[in-house]
């Protein structure tokens, strides 16, 4: 087999990948706009939200149109090179050389706007917690927005189980939610939440984002280095 043929199945099955994920996102993406309320419906009935956080709710639109755009940039790879077209193999470069120049300066920004980042959460903390304090056992989408992630995570409010000090569902009988006693499955009153101290949902989170950190740099440095291949190859394929 040629060299110029090992190329060709390389490019075939790398964008078969790359459209495969691109429609799984879009998958994905539809899946959250279908279930927004369920699971963006907190942000809607929290007040004076820093903007940052609001526009999560669209993350359903978001996750379709890189999707397609992925999935779009994968079939342009592969028909590229089964068929030696070479207008598509230019496009599928300028298309992921894009896609590279916007990850470079994303990364650029999130470490220049390190030091902005814990202000932000500050004031993130604030408005939740407040929130809440004032819908939780009131207000059925944000109780059950509350459950469901609890539930997911194993956590106690954003905070900790202060967030529902004050809250209608404690006013009722100065009991806390079950989520905030780690033990037992009777009642949860304020004794028993202090002592146990559950962690909030927010740390749980930031946990799970730092003993994963390693295999999250491995992969971004993986997709990095595909992306570089993959533009090297289809140079040589539309030179050739």
């Amino acid at each position: 087999m040629t060299f110029k043929g090992i190329l060709k199945i390389l490019m075939v099955i790398f964008n078969t990948a790359i459209f495969f994920a691109g429609a799984a996102s879009v998958v994905i993406g539809v899946l959250v706009v279908v279930n927004k309320k369920n699971v963006f419906g907190t942000l809607d009935n929290i007040k004076d939200l820093p903007p940052q956080l609001s526009h999560l709710a669209n993350a359903g639109y978001l996750l379709v149109a890189v999707g397609a755009v992925i999935a779009f940039m994968g079939f342009l790879g592969c028909c590229g090179a089964c068929c030696e077209n070479k207008c598509m193999l230019m496009t599928f470069f300028i298309i992921i050389l894009t896609v590279f120049v916007v990850e470079v300066i994303a990364a650029v920004l999130i470490l220049f706007y390190e030091p902005k980042a814990e202000e932000l959460m500050n004031k993130i903390r604030e408005k939740v917690a407040k929130s809440i304090r004032e819908n939780y056992g009131d207000n059925d989408i944000i109780t059950n927005t509350w459950n469901e992630t609890m539930t997911l995570l194993k956590c106690c409010g954003y905070n900790n189980y202060t967030d529902f000090t004050g809250s209608p569902y404690v006013r009722q009988d100065s009991q806390y939610p079950q989520f905030c006693c780690s033990t037992g499955s009777g009642k949860c009153n304020r004794g028993q939440a202090q002592s146990q101290n559950v962690d909030g949902c927010f740390n749980v989170v930031v946990k799970l984002v730092k003993n994963n950190s390693t295999l999250l740099g491995g992969i971004a440095v993986c997709v990095a280095a595909t992306e570089v291949a993959a533009m090297i190859v289809s140079l040589i394929l539309f030179k050739k």
